[in-house]
């Protein structure tokens, strides 16, 4: 079965936006990660498309433009960032968010339970985990995050995050988001870009989010 292969210093934030996003990026340790000065402006409410049985709808992410001061600079790296964690009980992949900023789109992944292990890195092509068929979704770049060990399903089999792209053609590079595997602890999601550029990864608490900077 085939697997692809494929983290921000503490900032000091003004009162308001903690009260809004909750939690303070830190950068995990032994991931090359670009700091950041200040936390970026709220997100918006995880986004967990889920497809009826019958007539399913195509289900777009909420974009909220970034809207206070930030001193955050788009990303410019492009090299792979691996963090290896192995928590003893593997966390709950909730959904995604995407919001819109000043030179970057922001991709969120939200999760319930500890940190975990991640890969973030360049894929030519999106491969299904477990089924090593490849994935049907355009695009001219992709950006692929593999959560290690993690799970998109319950303990009964039951989602928590499910399969449907996730398309937002209204970000300056990405276009879409979509989770590619959720097979033997690991869950892969890919993130659909117009074009590569530059990207950085950063992790937030309070809950888990694993955050994903990737620059227009």
């Amino acid at each position: 079965m085939k697997r692809p292969m494929n983290r921000i210093a503490t900032a000091l934030v003004p009162l308001a936006l903690v009260a809004a996003c909750g939690t303070t990026p830190s950068s995990p340790s032994g991931a090359a990660i670009t700091p950041a000065a200040s936390s970026p402006a709220p997100l918006p409410p995880s986004v967990s498309p889920s497809a009826p049985a019958s007539s399913p709808p195509t289900p777009t992410a909420t974009v909220t433009p970034s809207t206070g001061s930030s001193d955050l600079t788009p990303p410019t790296g492009t090299k792979q960032v691996e963090v290896k964690r192995a928590p003893a009980r593997p966390p709950l992949v909730k959904g995604v968010r995407l919001a819109a900023h000043q030179g970057y789109d922001r991709v969120v992944i939200d999760l319930q339970g500890a940190r975990t292990g991640y890969t973030v890195g360049w894929v030519k092509q999106l491969i299904e985990d477990g089924s090593g068929e490849p994935v049907d979704i355009k695009g001219g770049a992709y950006l692929q995050a593999t959560l290690t060990p993690a799970s998109a399903h319950t303990e009964d089999g039951k989602p928590t995050w499910g399969r449907t792209p996730m398309f937002q053609p209204d970000l300056g590079n990405v276009t879409g988001v979509v989770r590619i595997g959720d097979f033997e602890g690991v869950v892969t999601v890919a993130i659909v870009l117009r074009h590569r550029a530059g990207f950085r990864v950063s992790e937030q608490s309070n809950p888990s989010r694993l955050v994903i900077d990737v620059a227009h």
